[in-house]
């Protein structure tokens, strides 16, 4: 496929890729053993342009097309998946400011990118993940502004972030027509930071619950139109979900280049096990898998950008990349024998962070039940 990327593509591509294996790598068994957000990474991408990849020129960015975007976390994701997860944060949080925001939020998109303001975003709640328009977090109007009320968890980089978008339900209308989104300074009164979560794998991105109580925001503190929060975050959920897959699909090449070099040096049986069949099959799985996730990823990335709905396609990428990517992980683990168990190879983290992509931007059951309602629609 790289026989096809642009010239802009490639230069990208070989950048971050520079990037990754003389930064990213090096750092990425430290970020996994100490569980630390790293700033010094984080401000290293906005160095590169990074996070401006695919943001119009007028607003900072370099303008470049969303297979861009995919190219830069595939590479990142190789050598970190959760270098690859921090990337994404920034990269939607200032897509989505200037697309919805009005100059107050477009101000702080220089500050995104040069990775001095750092912004989280809090949609999922203790009691609701899939189920988004039934969101329990509220927003009521004042004479000045709003007051907010509510619990959000799984706030990525929730941690350490100086800003974050909060969906809150701001209405009376039952499900997702009284949902609206609210930019927070959180040094605000009121706003209060849970402990990290500890989780199985991506370790580095100060996972929290963050906690409203009572937060006075001024007026125009909201982002978008009111109510209509619910049709901004999908919208937003399908460029995600080419990010998301993207990282799976990073993890899933690392693995597989790891695989084939530990199988070509162990030898077993007085030769190497790349030589067994057994090996091989599942080398050969591996590749086909990859590059037809990779095709998936890049048509929906087109079709995006040519201004198409990509609700089926971006589904369709994440469903097969992220089970695609597990799967593969694993038989890479399985080539490695004991020593894939061992957090002295690097396939043991992979197999921890990759696990998560199959959850992250709505469970691969809800991408499931995304598909089936648009090939509905198509046929009906």
């Amino acid at each position: 496929m790289t026989h096809f990327y642009t010239e802009d593509q490639n230069a990208l591509r070989d950048t971050v890729r520079r990037f990754a294996e003389q930064e990213v790598l090096p750092r990425a068994k430290t970020i996994d053993r100490e569980d630390k957000f790293d700033r010094g990474l984080y401000e290293g991408m906005a160095e590169l342009g990074l996070y401006g990849t695919s943001l119009a020129e007028e607003a900072g960015g370099s303008a470049l097309d969303t297979i861009s975007v995919c190219i830069a976390m595939e590479e990142l994701a190789r050598c970190s998946g959760a270098i690859g997860n921090t990337f994404a944060i920034p990269v939607e949080a200032a897509l989505f400011l200037n697309h919805h925001g009005n100059a107050r939020h477009k101000a702080l998109i220089p500050d995104v990118l040069a990775g001095k303001a750092i912004f989280a975003t809090a949609v999922s709640e203790p009691d609701h993940g899939s189920d988004v328009a039934s969101i329990t977090t509220t927003a009521k109007r004042t004479e000045d502004g709003w007051i907010l009320n509510g619990v959000k968890a799984w706030v990525t980089l929730g941690g350490v972030c100086d800003w974050v978008m909060v969906f809150a339900r701001s209405g009376d209308a039952p499900g997702h027509r009284s949902i609206s989104c609210f930019l927070v300074d959180m040094k605000s009164e009121g706003v209060t930071r849970g402990k990290n979560e500890e989780l199985l794998g991506m370790h580095g991105l100060e996972d929290c619950q963050l906690v409203f109580e009572n937060v006075k925001l001024p007026a125009d503190a909201l982002i978008g139109p009111e109510n209509q929060a619910f049709k901004m975050a999908m919208g937003n959920f399908n460029f995600s979900r080419l990010l998301m897959s993207s990282m799976a699909l990073g993890m899933a090449q690392a693995a597989m280049e790891d695989a084939v070099d530990y199988a070509r040096n162990r030898k077993q049986f007085g030769a190497p096990i790349l030589s067994f069949q057994a090996i091989q099959f599942m080398i050969a799985d591996m590749s086909t898998e990859i590059d037809a996730s990779r095709l998936l990823i890049h048509h929906a990335a087109r079709l995006h950008d040519a201004g198409r709905s990509i609700a089926k396609e971006a589904a369709q990428a994440k469903l097969f990349t992220t089970d695609m990517a597990m799967r593969n992980v694993s038989n890479a683990l399985q080539i490695h024998g004991g020593n894939g168990y061992s957090s002295e190879y690097r396939i043991e983290r992979i197999f921890r962070d990759v696990r998560l992509a199959q959850i992250y931007e709505g469970t691969n059951q809800i991408q499931r039940v995304i598909i089936s309602r648009q090939v509905e629609k198509e046929l009906a």
